[in-house]
């Protein structure tokens, strides 16, 4: 699912960064199960020591989430935010922060489905030396 979110991204650098979350304090991540077996989501959030679009420094954050397109608008995404949710709560956080690419519409529609809001849009840039 980590290849699918980030398909520009090398997939043993994925496996790697993979390994090394689930061992981060500050680092979490939920899957779904489809009733058959195999999983159809995950959601991967941790805590950031500050973010653009939150007021909370250091502040909680969604880092990766991702459904299987034949389980979207199942309640999945809804689940997996939920539990992200419930996990920055007790740790004391008020807000939580996530990011889409701009073109990412079908992210941007879920997001403000499950309360978030629209704070900015940015294009990043960089320049080689």
């Amino acid at each position: 699912m980590r290849v699918a979110l980030w398909p520009d991204a090398d997939a043993d650098e994925l496996a790697s960064e993979f390994d090394s979350l689930l061992e981060a304090p500050d680092q979490v991540v939920f899957v779904a199960e489809r009733e058959s077996g195999g999983l159809c989501g995950m959601v991967e959030a941790g805590i950031r020591p500050f973010a653009n679009p939150v007021d909370e420094q250091p502040c909680a954050f969604v880092e990766g989430w991702w459904v299987d397109a034949d389980m979207r608008r199942a309640g999945v995404g809804r689940a997996l935010i939920a539990a992200v949710e419930d996990w920055a709560r007790a740790r004391g956080f008020h807000e939580l922060g996530s990011d889409a690419l701009l073109d990412n519409t079908v992210s941007h529609a879920a997001h403000l489905a499950l309360g978030f809001e629209e704070r900015e849009r940015t294009v990043a840039f960089r320049k080689w030396l």
